[in-house]
């Protein structure tokens, strides 16, 4: 069996790589990433590693070559808060990256595609609570490409009989975790601060909830996403079965890293609540919530103090200036 996994340098990509040369040593791993995330370093020896640009380069080279059996796409930028100031480069690396992904995989007969999606797929939700079946109403331009993404995979099927399952997965953090981005990961960016001596920022009144999700207890059911009859063409949350506040987190994180001042800055334009629902991850997935925050927390704090000091991502040039929030203006 070969697997190809894009984002393959990223959180999810290559916790999944290693899971599955661990667990599954006769499968094949096959790796996408073109590093603007993720870090060379994540990536398993033991993958077959392209550096592709999934929206540029010949991707249809790797597919060619490899004629993987699974593909497992990750690949995203993930930075909901930033989508409306950079509509274009999301869009592009988003929806058009994905669209290029499902051509090859009906091309090439791959069996299943698995696709993370996100919660920004829901919007607000039905009172801050999203379950599988509720309608698609997104409020940020990552949202939205995220919902087409998903759609274009359906009628993928409909039309051209690729199988799927669609991940929606909910903060998920853990070792191998991208903390020098300014815009994505709340509890990473948190950490990178307070090893610069900074104070960690929450945007408006810290009363937000989210649920978190550690990564290692989500590696099975993504693999299971790929492999079980029952996950194919569903629609599935994944992680995240208790909710905290925004406030709650940095608390927590606060008390692992040994104390941190924390900082309230103007609210964005963002979901409130958003408490997952997750009985069908359990049911189809097998998912077991195993790892609560602090000890997630303690996990990855110990993980990223033995990271090498590299320099912080930040945008050079923003497409859209106009309503750019004041603590990411230059």
């Amino acid at each position: 069996m070969k697997v190809l996994i894009t984002g393959v340098a990223g959180l999810l990509g290559s916790r999944l790589a290693d899971w599955i040369i661990e667990n599954h040593p006769e499968v094949e791993v096959i790796g996408m990433d073109d590093l603007s995330g993720g870090y060379k370093e994540n990536v398993n020896p033991k993958v077959h590693f392209w550096q592709m640009d999934l929206v540029n380069h010949p991707i249809e080279n790797c597919f060619e070559v490899h004629k993987p059996d699974y593909v497992f796409h990750f690949a995203a930028y993930a930075a909901e808060g930033l989508s409306p100031f950079i509509r274009q480069y999301n869009y592009e690396n988003n929806l058009v990256a994905t669209t290029r992904i499902v051509n090859q995989c009906i091309k090439h007969d791959v069996k299943r595609l698995v696709f993370t999606s996100t919660m920004a797929v829901y919007g607000h939700g039905e009172g801050g609570i999203f379950h599988e079946d509720m309608a698609r109403n997104p409020i940020d331009p990552y949202g939205i490409a995220k919902a087409a993404c998903e759609r274009d995979i359906e009628v993928a099927n409909e039309q051209h009989g690729l199988d799927y399952c669609i991940i929606r997965p909910h903060n998920v953090f853990g070792a191998k975790q991208n903390i020098w981005d300014k815009y994505r990961n709340v509890l990473g960016i948190w950490m990178y601060y307070h090893m610069e001596g900074k104070p960690i920022t929450i945007f408006g009144d810290g009363t937000q909830t989210r649920a978190f999700s550690y990564i290692d207890d989500s590696l099975e059911p993504l693999w299971n996403a790929a492999v079980c009859p029952e996950a194919s063409k569903q629609i599935i949350n994944l992680g995240g079965i208790h909710e905290y506040s925004i406030n709650e987190a940095a608390d927590i994180l606060a008390e692992v890293v040994g104390g941190a001042e924390k900082v309230y800055l103007e609210g964005r334009h963002e979901v409130h609540t958003a408490i997952p629902t997750y009985q069908k991850s359990i049911d189809i997935l097998g998912f077991e919530h195993k790892t609560d925050l602090k000890e997630g927390l303690v996990k990855m704090w110990e993980w990223a103090q033995q990271q090498p000091k590299r320099d912080r991502f930040v945008w050079e040039n923003y497409e859209l200036e106009k309503g750019i929030y004041s603590f990411w203006k230059k």
